[in-house]
């Protein structure tokens, strides 16, 4: 089926990558291609049903030859690899690789469709601006090593910079990017040089000769200009055009080809000097303006990834005694605990008890992994079961931990109302901007004026809405750093602007508009031996609950450790274990089939070998400033209350919540999640804040779910936000702030469309020049930023 062809051909190019095949050409099922990788990518793509690929491009691929695998041998290196990957397991892998080659949407389709390639990778996500590819891939059925030789046959391979892997720093621009604008500024200044005589009306009939000669040198320096700095804009125009779309790129690729073909045209037949001065201009300070966005963009990235902390909490070990510790103060060699239901912020090694790993928060596989004595486990698992005791191997690299969370349930069809309008205005913009351009080259062509093609280029170069798309994520981009300083870490730009849209707020009671660590506890009961007390203290101590916390501290700070068989969390009801032979439940008197008391408290009851010995009683204490509260956020906004307690706190909690309010007791999770479903039903946007615990359910299914997290590592991958206890009545301002957040950017869409009405007024009469259009391009862009940023500046200081 293969075979070397010899003879001349009408097309030699590449079916693959577009380039010429002059050394070797081989055909291939009526196809030809320049070398044997060219060919292989094919068949990988053939093979996977991922042929659609060349129909959204034409030769979109990137040429390479000489893929070896000696080459990437270091990947088998456990070190190299350690450092590499996000997160592994026995079985799981994930790992980021920044791929330079990334330039369009047939990139981003090829590469999130990996999983049809080769079925051991299970999933891809690519960030676009970034450049960056995530893979969920089986360690077991594919290596690193092979993963990284994959993604180079179909032209995608990696940079690997292992000396960078430990610095955090913000990313370095592109050097492609930076040649790009040295070249255009390069011919910019030297175009305007040789044309200098023309600038100033000089008498230049003595030197014609050298008049000539200039302008063939002003073609010689601007082509490369046009068509290696202007070449992003004409891939992206092409692309937009071959999908029958027109993209804000289009009218900037014709802009250019106007302005290159005209004064061609004008200095090969002699009749004028052309506008070479003003093409590298323009392209020289669009590329300024995108420097400028890749800049901000970045340092934003990496405020989030490497300044804003998640405000919660892990117990540390020191000289025997539990210590809470912020998890980013957590360091290589540091003594943990993770108690059932805790997230594992950190790479470890388990030391003690045994491991029962979820790692559905990193993987999406809810099968939990059994894990003994010396085993490492990996960041972002969740133990399910008795308390263990780790040893950190490495101190919290926030940015992997952030990953995970905006990965976790992640949908690709999920887009903000403010990207939607960019789109949606960038669709219509466009083809109205060409029929502007159209009618005003028409008219002023009518009149007899010699500069049409400078006019039309003028329009079609200011009226670029690149402002519009930047109002959004920059606004929402700086909210986020913002509230990271006060404690309140947001999950994606998308949850601020959901904010925005709330107008129904679900609270939960305990852990949350309760103190979890100042409830006045009372037993009531069977007096208890010591062989007891110490067993309930074992048991208790193995879950992260508020009331389980509570009677552990009540009943001494560190007691002897017993051996736990069949240990149990029910979610909502209690706790269970077999101590010395003995079973243990601790729960409430509903799971337990009791029948409560009726007063000021809540209760958890004690059963041991099935006989019913006594309860403790909880008296909560309301959170400072709760009423305040509570009356802020009720003139804005309808506020209801779910509780999994009894309704002994009826009558307070009434007077603090406004008349008509939703007030329900004894709500098992399930509960919860179907009222928040009701409500949705009904067109509400609700709000839904818990303590992360037995909410989980309702915080995922909520519009936007807020974890109120108190010295504790109650970090929930289904909440939205996560907001520090001690900055609980900051909910009020977060809200107003989100609002304010939004005003914002209606206000920078507004400052965005006065630029492009201006300038287009000024532009159709011809009183706007190309090179000053490209001037306020980036001008615009650089308004609307320093805006957005100033105006979220004095708003967040007023939080």
């Amino acid at each position: 089926m293969q075979t070397i062809i010899n003879e001349q051909k009408k097309d030699l190019h590449c079916f693959h990558c577009g380039e010429e095949c002059d050394d070797e050409r081989i055909n291939f099922e009526d196809k030809l291609f320049c070398c044997q990788g060219c060919k292989t990518v094919y068949q990988i793509l053939e093979e996977g049903d991922l042929c659609d690929y060349y129909e959204l491009e034409k030769m979109p691929g990137i040429s390479f030859k000489n893929t070896t695998s000696k080459r990437f041998e270091y990947l088998d290196n456990e070190t190299v690899k350690e450092q590499l990957l996000s997160f592994q397991d026995e079985e799981v892998g994930i790992v980021s690789f920044y791929l330079p080659q990334i330039h369009c949407s047939a990139c981003l389709w090829l590469l999130e469709n990996l999983f049809k390639i080769n079925p051991s990778i299970k999933s891809s996500r690519v960030d676009f601006l970034k450049k960056e590819v995530r893979i969920n891939f089986n360690l077991k059925e594919i290596s690193l090593k092979e993963l990284v030789e994959l993604l180079t046959k179909i032209g995608y391979e990696p940079s690997i910079n292992l000396d960078q892997l430990d610095k955090k720093s913000p990313k370095k621009l592109s050097r492609r990017l930076v040649y790009q604008i040295g070249l255009a500024g390069f011919a910019f200044g030297n175009i305007m040089l040789l044309s200098l005589p023309e600038y100033f009306g000089l008498d230049i009939q003595s030197s014609e000769q050298f008049s000539e000669w200039f302008n063939w040198i002003n073609i010689l320096i601007a082509t490369p200009v046009a068509f290696y700095s202007g070449s992003d804009y004409f891939k992206s125009a092409w692309r937009s055009l071959a999908q029958k779309r027109l993209n804000i790129d289009v009218p900037i690729a014709l802009g250019v080809i106007v302005l290159y073909a005209r004064s061609v045209y004008e200095i090969v037949s002699k009749t004028g000097v052309g506008y070479l001065d003003s093409l590298c201009g323009l392209l020289f300070f669009l590329l300024l303006g995108r420097i400028f966005q890749e800049k901000i963009y970045h340092r934003l990235s990496f405020e989030r990834d490497y300044r804003s902390y998640f405000p919660v909490s892990i117990s540390k070990i020191e000289n025997e005694v539990e210590i809470s510790t912020p998890i980013q103060e957590i360091k290589k060699g540091d003594k943990i605990v993770v108690r059932n239901g805790e997230l594992i912020p950190v790479d470890s090694i388990l030391i003690k008890g045994k491991g029962n790993i979820d790692n559905s928060f990193a993987t999406g596989e809810s099968k939990p992994i059994a894990k003994q004595s010396g085993d490492k486990v990996y960041a972002g698992g969740r133990q399910i079961g008795e308390a263990i005791t780790l040893e950190v191997i490495h101190a919290l690299n926030q940015s992997k931990l952030t990953q995970l969370w905006e990965d976790y349930e992640y949908e690709s069809e999920e887009f903000s109302n403010f990207s939607k309008i960019t789109d949606n205005l960038s669709q219509y913009f466009t083809p109205i901007i060409l029929l502007i351009t159209l009618a005003a080259s028409l008219i002023h062509f009518w009149l007899g004026h010699n500069n049409v093609f400078e006019i039309a280029s003028a329009i079609l170069i200011v009226a670029c809405p690149c402002a519009l798309a930047l109002s959004a994520p920059f606004t929402f981009g700086h909210a986020l750093r913002w509230l990271g300083k006060e404690e309140c870490f947001v999950k994606s730009t998308q949850v601020i602007e959901e904010l925005a849209n709330i107008n129904h707020i679900v609270f939960d009671k305990t852990g949350t508009l309760t103190y979890s660590d100042q409830e006045k506890i009372h037993y009531e009961g069977k007096k208890l031996n010591e062989e007891e007390i110490i067993a309930i203290w074992n048991l208790t101590n193995q879950s992260n609950h508020p009331l389980s916390r509570k009677i552990k501290e009540s009943l001494g700070k560190s007691l002897a450790p017993l051996e736990i068989e069949n240990f149990r969390e029910l979610e909502g009801k209690g706790l269970e274990g077999t101590i010395n032979n003995r079973l243990f439940r601790i729960g409430s008197a509903k799971w337990l089939k009791k029948d409560a008391k009726e007063f000021n408290s809540s209760e958890v009851y004690i059963e041991i070998a099935s006989a019913l010995v006594g309860h403790f009683s909880f008296e909560s204490q309301f959170r400072k400033g709760l009423g305040t509260l509570i009356q802020d956020l009720s003139q804005h906004y309808r506020l209801s209350l779910l509780s999994g307690d009894n309704q002994s706190q009826e009558f307070i909690l009434k007077e603090k919540f406004p008349e008509g309010s939703l007030i329900l007791f004894n709500q098992a999770p399930q509960d919860k999640l179907n009222v928040i479903s009701k409500l949705q039903s009904e067109k509400n946007k609700v709000m839904m804040v818990g303590d992360g615990l037995n909410d989980a359910g309702a915080l995922k299914k909520a519009n936007v779910g807020v974890s109120i997290a108190e010295n504790i590592n109650s970090f929930s991958p289904a909440s939205d936000i996560i907001l520090n206890a001690n900055q609980f009545n900051f909910l009020p301002q977060l809200m107003k702030f989100s609002l304010s957040c939004k005003r914002i950017v209606i206000v920078s869409f507004i400052i965005s469309f006065l630029y492009n009405i201006i300038g287009i007024s000024f532009a159709v009469q011809g009183l706007l020049s190309p090179v000053f259009a490209a001037i306020l391009m980036p001008v615009s862009s650089i308004t609307v930023v320093s805006f957005v940023s100033l105006a979220v500046w004095i708003k967040a200081k007023t939080l």
